[in-house]
């Protein structure tokens, strides 16, 4: 287990030495990709969808980073949501989709088979099509079909270095479009003025969790410390802050290598407790134990709770979050907790994400590892590209 540098962290200059690909920069920028995909998307044509009228169905075809599209949209969308929410990673579209629905299909690189395929196909059968993805993309000359609204990425996104222009730091620009469409046919309530607020608070957090910011007093990092060495459970306290919990496990995975476990309040209750008393809880520590003899002490959970504005969450879901927390310190397990300041749904949300991802990307660089890359991943797509080449006839 590599151990945490926590100097690195203390000290701006170095952390941006050791990011080369300019990850923490591109985290930094979420703000600034909200404004600039509000424009193109404008640009774009979002606002026309509401011709049409509301879809009888909306289909959300993502994979991989970019999924937490979906997640975000459900989440806002809530349990009241006016149509259904379907989530499609890959083929086949579903063989009700027609006319009456409209599919969205969301790839950075405007070339992910799935969402490509759906898109074409729901095209073909006269559905209305939203693609979001590269210019000059298989994707964007579905998007760019008679009816259909394409939006690209922000171009900041796409002056960045290659290393850096992937879905998981470039979600807002993948994600503001998706929302201005469902705003668009009455679906998400997410006006641009809620997005104006939602890339303040994204600019807030930015500076709060900037590098040069002394490690005891960011957040982020400080969080980052908390999850050195151990196997997080992240936890989200209710169905809002369920799409940031999800999002901090895939970043803390595919960003800093540490494989998290996330879950939402209150149906995973049990399921989270009852690991407190396994294999990776805490142990009392032996004051006889050698570690040169007996090897290190190994991994130990960590929950991370990610709680909504105090205001915004009914009695009832408090109550079950303060008891798992309660139970978790009396196990002998850490437990963080961030918590969202008051204001919209959105806004709210945002800065947990921000938080999370700033934290698992501190938590790469202190442990000496390229936020931006991996090699293993590099290998595997090799591996299967060499597999597909293969099997063509």
């Amino acid at each position: 287990m590599t151990a945490l540098d926590e100097t690195l962290l203390g000290d701006g200059d170095a952390l941006s030495a050791a990011d080369p690909s300019g990850v923490l920069r591109s985290l930094a920028g979420a703000g600034a990709q909200v404004r600039e995909a509000v424009e193109l998307s404008a640009q774009a044509g979002v606002g026309r969808l509401a011709e049409d009228g509301r879809p009888r169905a909306v289909v959300v075809a993502a994979l991989g980073g970019a999924s937490v599209v979906t997640d975000v949209l459900t989440a806002l969308a809530g349990r009241g949501c006016p149509v259904p929410l379907v989530e499609r990673r890959g083929g086949p579209l579903p063989s009700w989709v027609g006319p009456l629905d409209l599919v969205v299909a969301v790839s950075m690189s405007g070339r992910a088979p799935g969402p490509l395929a759906l898109a074409a196909e729901a095209a073909r059968r006269g559905a209305r099509v939203v693609t979001v993805g590269a210019e000059g993309s298989p994707l964007a000359g579905v998007g760019a079909r008679g009816g259909n609204v394409h939006v690209p990425p922000a171009r900041g996104v796409r002056a960045v270095d290659a290393g850096t222009r992937s879905s998981r730091v470039s979600l807002w620009s993948l994600l503001t479009p998706v929302l201005l469409a469902a705003d668009a046919l009455d679906v998400v309530r997410t006006p641009v003025e809620v997005l104006s607020a939602v890339a303040d608070r994204l600019d807030a957090e930015a500076e709060t969790c900037r590098p040069w910011t002394e490690a005891f007093v960011n957040p982020a990092k400080v969080l980052a410390m908390e999850l050195a060495g151990a196997v997080p459970v992240v936890l989200a306290d209710g169905d809002l802050t369920a799409a940031a919990a999800r999002r901090a496990a895939s970043m803390l995975a595919r960003t800093a290598r540490v494989p998290a476990v996330a879950g939402a309040l209150p149906d995973d209750a049990s399921e989270v407790v009852a690991t407190f008393g396994g294999p990776f809880a805490a142990r009392p520590d032996d004051v006889f134990a050698d570690p040169f003899l007996d090897g290190p002490a190994g991994p130990r959970l960590q929950l991370t709770l990610l709680r909504d504005a105090p205001a915004a969450v009914p009695d009832e879901e408090r109550v079950v979050a303060d008891a798992v927390a309660t139970t978790a310190a009396d196990a002998g397990v850490r437990v963080s907790e961030v918590v969202a300041e008051p204001g919209a749904p959105l806004e709210r949300l945002a800065q947990l994400i921000a938080r999370t991802d700033f934290a698992a990307a501190y938590l790469a660089l202190a442990s000496g590892t390229d936020p931006a890359t991996s090699p293993q991943v590099a290998d595997l797509r090799d591996r299967l590209g060499r597999a597909s080449r293969h099997a063509a006839p």
